[in-house]
């Protein structure tokens, strides 16, 4: 078997099968159509069902690169000066809740998130089923003059969700859906609610900013990721959220150029505080 099927934990069909036949059977379906999605996921399978439920099975070898994945983060969280702020959930089907309560949570605070449906355990798997979007680009499938438009509306997202006590926790480009110009944010996995943890979530928010802005400098530029920021953020939230980019910067699903996004940090923070005297 090649690692990197061994690590992604792939499930085999004839769990595919059981999973498909339950969902058919619960949605009042005789025959189902499947399509499985060409994504580059570690941490669970993805596929359609019948174009109208998007449904995530996550396996014990999900669950498990989940916890490796999990360790890492903290990891870096650490050398960044703070707790470790990722959360593990466990089981695959704890997985699959947690998931389904993050994404009713963005929903309830007015964050445009797919409807979510149910999170089911079969075949020892986690299951969640979720609203399917059929018509969507992913930010970064976009050109430059959509996503400088659309920039501010993810920085006014993700502040809504930290205007709420909630963090993402894992922000890229595809993880941003545009559908009908809105945007649509999808798997949130840190979204928690930690009173008399000021100083963990408070980390966490500025985690989900440098991943914000790292995820735009390559689409956009520095200046105009910082810009968009600003339009939402204020100059000290954007020096903290700096002191995480070298952190974001050694994950392979982020790619930007580090030391320009920090310059443009520097810059504009110099240049509110001069304003601001």
């Amino acid at each position: 078997m090649e690692l990197r099927k061994l690590v992604r934990g792939s499930p085999e069909w004839p769990q595919v099968e059981s999973v498909v036949r339950e969902l058919a059977e619960r949605y009042g379906r005789e025959v189902v159509h499947v399509r499985f999605l060409d994504a580059d996921n570690w941490l669970s399978t993805p596929l359609v069902l019948d174009d109208e439920y998007f449904v995530k099975l996550v396996t014990e070898q999900n669950s498990l690169v989940h916890a490796l994945f999990t360790a890492t983060r903290n990891l870096g969280a650490f050398s960044s000066g703070t707790e470790g702020f990722f959360g593990h959930y466990g089981t695959p089907y704890q997985m699959a809740q947690h998931e389904l309560e993050a994404t009713e949570r963005l929903r309830e605070v007015g964050v445009n998130a797919p409807e979510p449906v149910e999170a089911l355990e079969i075949e020892g798997m986690g299951v969640l089923v979720m609203e399917y979007l059929p018509q969507f680009d992913t930010l970064d499938d976009l050109d430059e003059p959509a996503e400088r438009r659309l920039a501010p509306d993810v920085f006014a997202a993700l502040h809504r969700m930290h205007d709420y006590g909630l963090a993402h926790g894992d922000l890229r480009a595809e993880n941003v859906l545009v559908v009908e110009g809105e945007i649509y944010v999808i798997d949130a996995t840190n979204v928690r609610e930690d009173e008399g943890e000021g100083a963990t979530m408070a980390a966490a928010r500025s985690y989900d900013l440098a991943c914000a802005l790292a995820s735009l400098e390559p689409l956009i530029g520095a200046k105009a990721a910082v810009d968009a920021a600003l339009e939402h953020y204020d100059a000290r939230e954007l020096l903290e959220a700096r002191e995480f980019l070298d952190f974001v910067s050694v994950r392979p699903d982020h790619t930007f150029a580090l030391t320009a996004l920090k310059g443009a940090i520097e810059t504009r923070a110099g240049e509110a505080e001069r304003e601001r005297r």
